[in-house]
Parts: C-alpha cells; structure tokens; sequence
C-alpha cells in the first residue's frame, strides 16, 4: 500500500466559504416557546444564526385530600381528618373494638387527643401490657399452646413486626418496640411455665 501526499494548494477561507455553501443551506435552529428572546449575529450575507432560551415549568398535581391550613395548634385534628379521609376512601368503618369482649367500641371519628393519649397510656387498652397480652394469647392459640413451637412463633412476630417497619418508612413509635419486647419477654416466660408445670 502506497501513502499518498496531498498536492492541493492552499485553499482560502473565502473560496471554501463559498464551496460550502454552494452545497449546504444555512442553518438555522430555531425552539419555539412561550417566552422567546430571539439574539441575532450576522456572520456573512448569506448565514443567519438565531439562538434563544426558554425555561417553561409545567407543574400538574391534584389530590383527593383537601387541608385545611387555618387549623391552629399541634395538628392532631388535621392528623386524624386525614386519616379519617383515607379510611373511609377504602370504605373502612371508623369504630374499633375495644374490651375483652369486643362489645365496647370507640368511634374514631370522634377521639379526642385526651382519648388517643388514654388508649396508649401504660393501662390503657392499645397499651403496652395490653396489646403485647393480645398478641401472645393470639400467637399461642394460632400454636396450639405447643411450648415446642416457641421458635416459629417467635419468628412469625418478627416478620410481622418487619413487615410494620416496612409499611412504615423503617420507624415505627417507642410504644411499638417496647410492645415488641413485651411479646418476647412473655413468650419466654409461657414457655418456660408451661415447660416446668409438665414435669
């Protein structure tokens, strides 16, 4: 294969402006906007160069909540409206069963924070002791009150207590862990009773 050595003299600018544009039409890139502010530099008779800029920002958003943002205080009323909201989208009832026997209910559309505050107290009854007592008497009954079956239940309430996590954003309250503690320490303590009192 042989090199070649180009032999072609100089070639001018101006001749090679005018070859170009024997061959190619002028470009003019052009975006068209609602707010134009067109900058125009002639280059030559025959080029044109126009540049603009627009910055447009179309935001579009509805929601089915409506807040109210005159509500004065610590957001407790603004809190449960919005819960009251959701709640009833998914068609679900505002009352929950409280007491041994589920015959007393508390209509949630109703609670007052004094009330919320009295349900979660220590003996209130979404308490620690009282929930954490609900969730083992359930836990044990699903077991058939088998001590043998103390390590899958176990792990049934710590997938369940994962799964709030996640359903969560990863934190749940101080109330939830220290429930969560609760149901441990009693499981250990029903297996360890129910172990002793069969030998």
């Amino acid at each position: 294969m042989a090199n070649t050595i180009s032999t072609i003299a100089h070639i001018d600018p101006q001749t090679l402006r005018q070859h170009n544009n024997k061959n190619l039409q002028p470009l003019e890139p052009k975006i068209t906007t609602a707010t134009e502010t067109p900058i125009e530099q002639k280059t030559s008779a025959t080029d044109t160069v126009t540049i603009s800029q627009t910055s447009e920002t179309t935001v579009t958003y509805s929601s089915s909540l409506t807040i109210n943002r005159d509500i004065k205080g610590d957001g407790f009323d603004l809190l449960r409206g919005l819960v009251l909201n959701m709640l009833k989208e998914q068609g679900i009832d505002f009352k929950i069963a409280t007491g041994e026997t589920g015959a007393e209910e508390i209509d949630i559309s109703q609670l007052t924070q004094q009330d919320a505050q009295a349900l979660i107290a220590d003996d209130g009854y979404f308490g620690v002791d009282k929930t954490s007592s609900r969730i083992v008497d359930f836990a044990i009954g699903i077991a058939g009150g088998d001590p043998s079956r103390l390590d899958a239940i176990k792990e049934g309430v710590d997938k369940g207590f994962a799964e709030a996590l996640k359903a969560f954003g990863g934190q749940l309250p101080d109330i939830s862990y220290d429930t969560y503690d609760a149901v441990m320490k009693k499981l250990d303590d029903w297996a360890e009773n129910t172990a002793a009192s069969q030998s």
